[in-house]
């Protein structure tokens, strides 16, 4: 393992009816700009639960956030906390409206252009506080500093991340994702397994404890993700895939590492900066073909992944060959439950090739256990077409 400091800031309230402790929570503010998607909190009775321990306080709202959030988003948010001086805000939905949250709370205090922060061109001194009413387990951005959002001007999608942007508080009620559809479910335990496997493929050595954390949040989300997608309001299930969301991207897993390998995010993301697709979908295609292409280069861990999650038998094998049995058992993992194979399967084809590559690379470094040079990147996205 490799020193390492391990802080998390955000209070994080989790089971049923924890809603009941919004109202304490926000008692120290008055103006709240209440941020939420294409509205289907109002269908399932979350946005009157919220309402309900809201009393007492100003709200305004921003509404219609996209499933890939869009800087034009953010800066609507932001015009609107400065004009109405709000001192709190609560994003109220997944993963894509808390990034928004994020950016837009770090955004407000500064003067110039937001996207300045998000493709680290100016490092933020202040940020706006804000809290989470999780509706939809896959990013994990609830108990996180991380955000990606897209900026469809010049068709890039940036991650990024800022100390700043941890959440007062997040508040994870299972029953709050039973309305959530089979694809998005779907689309979230691809998500929340992209998080662990990428957080697994590091190079540090005499890191059994992280090993063996990913590798159980990995079994576990297999588990209850087999049964989930035919039970879809099954409080234990929902329950696990929460929690397991949330543990799969709050930095316990990486404690000790060198972060791991987040390459297939970062081709995802010029996937779908291009063509607008479903995240966990794009990452259900990419990621068992960055490990074909890093198969050669590296097997001991794909092995490893293949023997202690998927339990493949190593007896008269090569190390290739158990690895490979690992990538298509994840695959067919991913298969089974109705995630995609294809970039074809969104109608997605060879004619913008040169510009995914090139998208692929807004960061200066791409890889870790294996560094991707373009050709590397162009190798995985055919095999991904």
């Amino acid at each position: 393992m490799i020193p390492f400091l391990q802080h998390n800031p955000t209070k994080l309230w989790f089971g049923k009816n924890q809603i009941e402790q919004l109202a304490n929570e926000v008692q120290n503010y008055d103006r709240i700009l209440l941020v939420y998607g294409g509205g289907s909190i109002k269908k399932n009775g979350v946005y009157d639960d919220v309402l309900k321990h809201l009393t007492n306080k100003t709200i305004f709202e921003l509404t219609g956030v996209e499933p890939n959030p869009r800087l034009t988003t953010v800066q609507k948010g932001i015009q609107i906390c400065r004009e109405e001086k709000i001192d709190f805000i609560l994003a109220v939905g997944g993963g894509s409206v808390i990034d928004c949250v994020k950016a837009i709370a770090i955004g407000v205090l500064y003067d110039g252009n937001v996207w300045d922060i998000i493709t680290r061109k100016v490092q933020p001194s202040e940020a706006l506080p804000f809290g989470t009413v999780l509706t939809l387990a896959a990013t994990g951005s609830e108990m996180n500093c991380t955000s990606v959002i897209s900026n469809m001007e010049c068709n890039e999608k940036r991650g990024w991340s800022n100390p700043l942007v941890f959440p007062k508080f997040s508040i994870l009620d299972p029953t709050y994702t039973f309305s959530v559809p089979l694809d998005q479910t779907i689309y979230g335990i691809v998500d929340i397994m992209s998080h662990a496997l990428e957080q697994y493929f590091h190079l540090v050595s005499n890191t059994p404890m992280i090993d063996r954390f990913i590798e159980s949040v990995l079994i576990t989300v297999i588990e209850a993700g087999s049964k989930l997608v035919t039970d879809l309001e099954n409080y234990d299930l929902r329950e696990t895939i929460m929690y397991a969301g949330t543990t799969a991207f709050n930095d316990t897993l990486l404690n000790g590492t060198d972060g791991g390998d987040w390459a297939s995010h970062q081709i995802e993301h010029a996937v779908s900066a291009l063509y607008d697709i479903p995240h966990g979908g794009g990452l259900a295609i990419i990621f068992p073909n960055w490990l074909s292409h890093c198969l050669e280069y590296n097997p001991s861990r794909i092995k490893m992944l293949a023997t202690n999650v998927f339990g493949i038998s190593e007896e008269g094998k090569t190390n290739v060959e158990v690895a490979q049995e690992g990538i298509d058992a994840l695959r067919n993992f991913w298969n089974s439950i109705g995630a995609p194979s294809r970039l074809a399967d969104y109608q997605i084809d060879d004619s913008r090739l040169d510009e995914l590559v090139e998208k692929s690379f807004v960061k200066s470094v791409v890889g870790g256990y294996k560094i991707l040079d373009k050709e590397s990147a162009r190798d995985i996205l055919i095999r991904s077409l």
